[in-house]
């Protein structure tokens, strides 16, 4: 579990978050959306710790990550994995010397061990024998792969994920969407997702955090968020003509809005 309490933050004098307080739960996919400069990258860089907040904190379980020294900070961080918007792969190095970089920063493992906990996070996303692949060589689907094999290959217990499915086609979209969202309940991950694809918050988005203007507007699931009377959210979700339909088939069924 994450928890951002009341977090302010703010640049040059102009406060970008305004307050957020939210709990990202254990074991969910826990999507962030909002339209572009709705602070929704800044709380996730607060999140991670890549910004201090201006007020406020966030919460790892029982930790207090907001004001941790950097002994702790490093140990709290060795139980975090990141998938980057662009696979932040090194180009120079194989597949597995990608996987294992981690491994190598953070563990005193054999190597034969390293070799071994590679080898079961490559089968885990479906590239079993990539290892001496260099990133040139794959497709912008099996670059996401390798970085989500690199991202859960300490075992973490929190995830995240920046616009996993930009630059991929629908299709590949679906494979991404549902191997994070499989891995997440498998491990027991608290996996935190900033997206603009409404097809990961239809199919994946066990709990969302709708952001608008620094606030956190609206707060659901995917059951929840095309039938809210929201109105921001609403003219939000429903700029695609595809969700339209979805909405007007819902309301045609009977749901109360």
């Amino acid at each position: 579990m994450i928890k951002a309490d009341n977090l302010v933050k703010s640049f040059g004098g102009t406060a970008v978050l305004k307050g957020i307080t939210t709990v990202f739960e254990k074991g969910q996919t826990n999507l962030i959306i909002g339209q572009s400069g709705a602070g929704k990258t800044v709380l996730l860089k607060l999140l991670v710790g890549l910004y201090p907040p201006t007020s406020g904190t966030v919460w790892y379980d029982d930790v207090n990550f907001s004001n941790l020294d950097k002994e702790h900070l490093r140990a709290v961080r060795m139980q975090v994995g990141m998938l980057f918007q662009g696979s932040a792969l090194f180009d120079s190095m194989t597949v597995e010397q990608n996987i294992r970089f981690p491994l190598d920063m953070f563990t005193h493992m054999t190597g034969r061990e390293k070799s071994e906990r590679v080898d079961y996070c490559l089968e885990r996303v479906d590239l079993s024998g990539s290892n001496r692949k260099y990133p040139g060589e794959l497709s912008g689907g099996m670059q996401k792969r390798v970085g989500i094999a690199r991202a859960i290959v300490l075992k973490p217990k929190y995830l995240f994920c920046d616009e996993p499915n930009s630059g991929l086609d629908p299709k590949t979209s679906i494979v991404i969407d549902a191997l994070i969202h499989g891995i997440t309940i498998e491990n027991q991950i608290t996996t935190v997702i900033n997206t603009h694809d409404m097809n990961s918050v239809m199919e994946i988005g066990d709990s969302i955090a709708f952001i608008n203007d620094g606030l956190l507007e609206w707060q659901g699931n995917k059951n929840e968020v095309l039938t809210s009377s929201n109105q921001k959210l609403q003219q939000f979700i429903f700029a695609s003509p595809f969700l339209q339909r979805l909405r007007a088939n819902a309301l045609g069924n009977g749901v109360r809005v």
